[in-house]
């Protein structure tokens, strides 16, 4: 075993000397978080465009909305976190600004993005599910390249484990809320160094993201109405998120439930997605009849 800021020691894969972020001068860090955040974000929308090219559709509308998309969905991020965080923040007010902390939850983008959507495509008189069902390629490409950004934060992971794809991190590089008792008492010590060994959470729902994606890059072409390929993503993307969030160790929480908020909005999004689904699909064959 060598020593290593993050490892993958069942894959044989150490990877050393990996910072958090581009420090200019002394003091000014650019963080990779945001870095592919924004990569993610610029991906998201050319493959949005070429989606609205594929259907004979103006790209430009697409274009315009991301504007505005783009940067009600950081609002909506942030304040999601903050929402759930509260007895944190109302403590420290100034740092709810303090988005370079860190601190943004990728459900309250999305759902800050579909609402600016709703309100984009009335303004415009554009079908909102054309729309929706257009953006949510790049919507899931977003989301896969942005986890990344979670694992340059050496954030988002699960409970201990020692699996095939087990992440092992520095103790020193983790925030110290997030290490548990079974992580406590599986500690490695290595060239003097800790480290915990934990489930990379940020991969499994990446390559979970990757299947939803093609799957619904693949039923685009055999759709029957708008809106389609939206309700799929909503009952995959939930499905998986489901599962995933159980496994994490940083949940935000309904007050002092022990209820992570995700898993309960994820079983919302799927069991709504279905049955949007199906009564849609009811409603059409009965006009068609």
């Amino acid at each position: 075993m060598s020593e290593a800021d993050i490892a993958f020691p069942h894959l044989g894969i150490y990877i050393s000397h990996l910072p958090k972020g581009i420090v200019i001068g002394n003091s000014f860090t650019i963080a990779y978080y945001g870095i592919i955040l924004a990569t993610g974000m610029l991906a998201g929308l050319f493959l949005a465009r070429w989606q609205a090219k594929r259907t004979g559709q103006n790209p430009d509308i697409y274009m315009d909305y991301a504007i505005w998309g783009i940067l009600f969905a950081i609002v909506g991020a942030r304040l999601y976190y903050v929402v759930f965080s509260w007895d944190y923040y109302k403590e420290n007010w100034l740092e709810i600004f303090h988005i370079r902390g860190g601190g943004l939850a990728i459900y309250g983008g999305v759902i800050a993005a579909v609402l600016t959507a709703v309100i984009y495509c009335r303004r415009k008189k554009y079908n909102f599910f054309l729309f929706a069902d257009t953006a949510v390629p790049g919507l899931l490409i977003g989301q896969i390249i942005g986890r990344y950004g979670n694992f340059m934060n050496r954030e988002a992971f699960g409970e201990y484990t020692d699996s095939l794809f087990a992440m092992r991190l520095k103790v020193t590089d983790v925030a110290q809320t997030s290490i548990t008792a079974s992580m406590k008492d599986h500690l490695q010590t290595i060239g003097g160094v800790q480290y915990i060994q934990v489930h990379p959470t940020f991969f499994y729902e990446s390559m979970w993201n990757i299947m939803i994606l093609l799957f619904i890059l693949w039923y685009s072409n055999h759709k029957k109405q708008d809106g389609e390929l939206f309700w799929l993503y909503l009952i995959g993307y939930g499905t998986g998120r489901c599962l995933i969030e159980g496994l994490r160790t940083d949940q935000l929480q309904l007050g002092s439930t022990g209820i992570a908020v995700s898993q309960v909005l994820s079983g919302c999004l799927v069991v709504g997605g279905i049955l949007l689904f199906i009564l849609r699909r009811m409603r059409a064959k009965k006009t068609s009849e």
